[in-house]
């Protein structure tokens, strides 16, 4: 009999100086395990390249000077992070990248574990909660923004784009998506 790895999922979510890893920098990460947001990661990383959007940046609220020294070099960040990750997934486990737009945060974080670490403890692992959401009510991808979960699930919560504390959001409604899914088994 084969033994079943156990899916550990984790909560991702980055503040980027821009849209793509190509050209920019990867800020900052936040990670929480869905099953128990208070066990999380942060780190704030400092710039690979000088290139930024003004927008990306206001959003955040990150600066570019104040991360160059006191950010982590993003070979430390990312082997912290793949050490936080081990230390939270089980020996018969596998953990699983989970965001509300993961291809955007799958990206970054993807790139940076293979081009620092040479190696991505997620493996090819990622699932989008927007993606998710839209399979589990059988709507339209219009319908799957985060004012649209949270309203579904009638729970007030925001996305202040503080890498962490939006990682434990989506946390939050990853857990009603999963217990709405079990109830209708």
């Amino acid at each position: 009999m084969e033994s079943k790895t156990k899916e550990v999922y984790i909560s991702v979510d980055v503040e980027t100086a821009g849209p793509n890893p190509g050209s920019y920098s990867l800020l900052s990460i936040g990670a929480c395990l869905v099953s128990d947001p208070a066990k999380g990661f942060y780190v704030e990383l400092q710039p690979v390249t000088d290139a930024s959007m003004s927008g990306s940046l206001q959003i955040s609220g990150l600066d570019m000077d104040a991360l160059r020294s006191r950010g982590l070099h993003p070979v430390d960040a990312m082997k912290s992070f793949a050490d936080w990750l081990a230390g939270v997934t089980p020996t018969d486990g596998q953990p699983v990248f989970v965001a509300l737009n993961a291809p955007f945060d799958w990206m970054f974080v993807a790139d940076y574990f293979h081009r620092f670490l040479g190696r991505n403890p997620f493996g090819h692992k990622a699932l989008d909660m927007k993606a998710f959401f839209m399979g589990m009510q059988g709507i339209e991808w219009g319908g799957t923004g985060f004012e649209d979960i949270t309203h579904h699930y009638q729970i007030e919560l925001s996305l202040p784009h503080h890498a962490l504390q939006d990682a434990r959001a989506q946390a939050e409604l990853f857990r009603r998506m999963l217990k709405e899914q079990e109830e209708r088994k």
